[in-house]
């Protein structure tokens, strides 16, 4: 079982290399968020995987603290691009 999940947390590391991609080389601002959102889910998935496979149960909270900072961290960002206007 710590086989699969040891290969399991491989595999999010390489999916949150893709989404660091995605957010760095994306044509507009919103992708850009969508992939910082994306690399944020998948750190909070990362934690709590890596933290039942060495058997520390606290990571689990701290991949819930992580995941609404990071839902309210978006939220935030995206309040503010919906109401500021570009300078034209």
């Amino acid at each position: 079982m710590t086989e699969i999940l040891a290969a399991a947390c491989i595999a999010i590391l390489v999916v949150m290399a893709i989404a660091l991609a995605r957010a760095f080389k994306a044509p507009t601002v919103y992708d850009r968020i969508l992939g910082v959102n994306m690399f944020g889910t998948k750190t909070v998935l990362f934690i709590a995987a890596s933290g039942y496979l060495m058997g520390r149960p606290d990571f689990l909270d701290i991949a819930i603290v992580y995941a609404l900072i990071n839902f309210i961290g978006m939220v935030a960002v995206l309040r503010f691009f919906e109401y500021t206007s570009p300078i034209e």
